[in-house]
């Protein structure tokens, strides 16, 4: 592995192990609504972002992003899925469902080769759809052996596959991006902070100093992961992103197992098997492939 990949395995490494320990984080915030936490998520992160970009000085592009109806509309899209991405999530650790949650990221993956597939006209290997087949029958036999649709990791699968397909098309990067989207949600979770403080249910003002640097604090957990996986991504091939991206969501499954002690019988086994067997036809082709 050459100098410059070296720093980018590290890079890589801390955002997907951040990722991975998010459960634990918001679970310290389980006494305050999900809806709150999401709120207050998302005007800390863009008061972070903001001093971010002071410090580099890189102001430069608003100017010239704010005369372009199109992609102001694409990013408030994408808003709107990253924004519903984060609620549920929250939501799923607080109601400690956390390998429900990780359940979603581990098919993330598949979602992603289906919508190439469905919406930029790519044609799938045949080993390709095998993993997609592998993955379905997962969640078809979770879906039976349960008689409920794994719909918490369903949508965050979704949601997050598309967030990435319109990110992937934007001409934005990664800062600018999650600026640009905190910037129009940040309207509307200011609007709910002051009606929850004007009708006295701000968990905020309420609560004690170490819960209140604890909600600050939600602006640089959310930011600093994403920036330490651009400049991650900047310097590895897309095989080794492909390989750790499943670091965060296997954190995840043992935060669900063994902090939260979460049920995971012979059946739910049965099913992830199904889809671990997927993730690894799929990335053994996608390494062999990239040499």
């Amino acid at each position: 592995m050459g100098l410059k990949a070296k720093p980018g395995v590290i890079y890589a490494l801390s955002a997907y192990t951040l990722w991975g320990l998010f459960p634990l984080y918001f679970y310290w915030l389980r006494s305050v609504p999900a809806f709150e936490v999401l709120a207050h998520r998302m005007v800390w992160t863009l008061l972070f972002l903001v001093l971010v970009l002071l410090f580099k000085r890189h102001l430069g592009w608003i100017k010239s992003v704010c005369s372009q109806p199109k992609t102001l509309a694409w990013f408030a899209l994408s808003a709107s899925l990253i924004s519903v991405n984060w609620g549920l999530y929250i939501w799923a650790v607080e109601q400690q469902r956390v390998v429900d949650a990780s359940l979603g990221y581990f098919i993330t993956p598949m979602v992603n080769v289906l919508l190439g597939a469905a919406l930029l006209k790519e044609r799938l290997r045949p080993v390709q759809w095998v993993c997609v087949a592998l993955a379905s029958l997962g969640v078809i036999w979770l879906t039976w052996s349960a008689h409920a649709l794994p719909w918490i990791g369903l949508t965050l699968a979704f949601t997050f596959g598309a967030y990435g397909l319109l990110r992937k098309l934007a001409s934005l990067g990664a800062l600018e991006g999650l600026s640009l989207e905190t910037a129009l949600l940040f309207p509307l979770a200011l609007a709910y902070l002051l009606f929850t403080w004007q009708t006295g249910t701000n968990t905020f003002i309420l609560a004690s100093p170490s819960l209140q640097v604890l909600l600050a604090t939600t602006g640089p957990v959310t930011a600093l992961p994403l920036l330490l996986f651009a400049a991650g991504a900047r310097r590895l091939p897309l095989s080794t992103m492909g390989l750790l991206q499943y670091i965060s969501p296997s954190l995840q499954f043992f935060c669900g197992l063994w902090f939260f002690n979460e049920v995971f019988d012979t059946a739910r086994l049965i099913g992830f098997c199904f889809i671990w067997l997927a993730l690894i036809v799929f990335s053994v082709d996608s390494l062999w492939r990239s040499r």
